[in-house]
């Protein structure tokens, strides 16, 4: 029936046809992370895979969801959208390496005022730059133009991951015990935290813009903040065949101080040196000109150690030179104690020379 020239979903701000050409120019990306578990292609209503069960004797399903937050600002303002499609990758796959979990496969949704193909597509290629390190299939997804949500150049980006690991392997924590050592490993910048605190300094106090350099730093404001978030899914992987891992700990939001507890079991604590480890000059910057108290730092940042390991006291010189092997970078930061279940500090935050 023809009602003549009436109204268009593009009239009330929704582009169909953008969509569809965002979804063609990302088709052969995200098909590079598929692998033969992987039963449908992009745009069924429902994605599908299937993994080998008989290879767990008991397998469990372990989910995370979570979004890149505030960080996302600084891609508006650099117009830069490569990263932050690992940022949300990487942050879900450290979530579910704490459980001992291997990463299957990854959802995602961007919530935009407008489609930009080219933004798209540039956030679904740092997407599926993570889901490729980090072994799992970028199987599905949502792109949302939601006209009256957003504002102009901005959108909103969301990932969930699944995957397993056998009952009998799953690392809970409940196992870890007084003379455990604690290993950090070297976290590559903010990640995915603290960001509106890290904003407010460089640009509300330091009055700096994305473009001026970060003093002490040796790079701009926009690259060291949006320098994205590691993926600590192959050193986890391999290292859990070599030493025994009683405990990990994905250090987010909270920092040390408080994702460390979570995995402490009832009459434990952890003792942290702070001078075992050389903290990123970004966070030497970020504390100098925000005057941020160190245990504020320590609460809102990872300081430069992204990811905790805990395992036993004999077998620490082992897990450290399997982790320099592997070309990580890795300290041993404390052990574990007898105490109240909190994370104790002691000695200094120690910063490398300015640059």
């Amino acid at each position: 029936m023809d009602h003549g020239e009436g109204l268009s979903y593009r009239d009330a701000g929704v582009d169909i046809d953008a969509a569809t050409e965002a979804l063609r120019t990302i088709k052969s990306v995200v098909r590079r992370t598929y692998d033969e578990n992987v039963l449908c292609d992009i745009g069924t209503f429902g994605a599908m895979y299937g993994f080998d069960k008989d290879a767990y004797d008991e397998p469990v399903l372990v989910s995370s969801v979570d979004s890149v937050g505030t960080k996302l600002k600084i891609a508006f303002a650099m117009d830069r959208h490569d990263t932050v499609g690992i940022d949300i990758v990487s942050h879900c796959v450290n979530d579910i390496l704490v459980q001992g979990a291997k990463p299957l496969f990854f959802l995602d949704y961007i919530g935009s005022g407008k489609v930009v193909p080219q933004v798209i597509a540039d956030v679904v290629k740092g997407l599926a730059a993570g889901c490729r390190y980090a072994g799992c299939a970028l199987i599905g997804g949502e792109i949302a133009e939601l006209h009256d949500m957003y504002l102009p150049g901005e959108y909103d980006l969301v990932g969930t991951i699944v995957g397993v690991v056998d009952r009998k392997k799953i690392v809970d924590g409940s196992r870890i015990q007084p003379g455990d050592a604690i290993i950090g490993l070297a976290s590559s910048g903010l990640h995915t935290n603290g960001y509106s605190l890290a904003r407010k300094i460089c640009f509300d106090v330091a009055k700096l813009r994305c473009e001026d350099p970060m003093p002490g730093v040796g790079r701009t404001v926009g690259d060291a903040l949006l320098e994205p978030h590691r993926s600590y899914s192959k050193p986890m992987l391999v290292l859990r065949r070599i030493v025994d891992v009683r405990g990990l700990a994905h250090i987010t939001g909270g920092g040390i101080t408080d994702n460390l507890p979570r995995i402490l079991p009832e009459g434990t604590a952890a003792e942290i040196d702070l001078g075992t480890w050389e903290t990123l000059p970004v966070f030497r910057f970020l504390q100098e000109a925000g005057r941020v108290a160190d245990l504020e730092m320590l609460r809102t940042f990872n300081m430069g150690v992204g990811f905790i390991m805990v395992v036993p006291g004999d077998e620490r010189d082992k897990a450290l030179d399997a982790l320099e092997q592997g070309g990580e970078t890795a300290y041993e930061i404390g052990r574990v104690i007898e105490g109240d279940g909190a994370v104790h500090y002691k000695g200094s935050l120690r910063y490398g020379a300015p640059r």
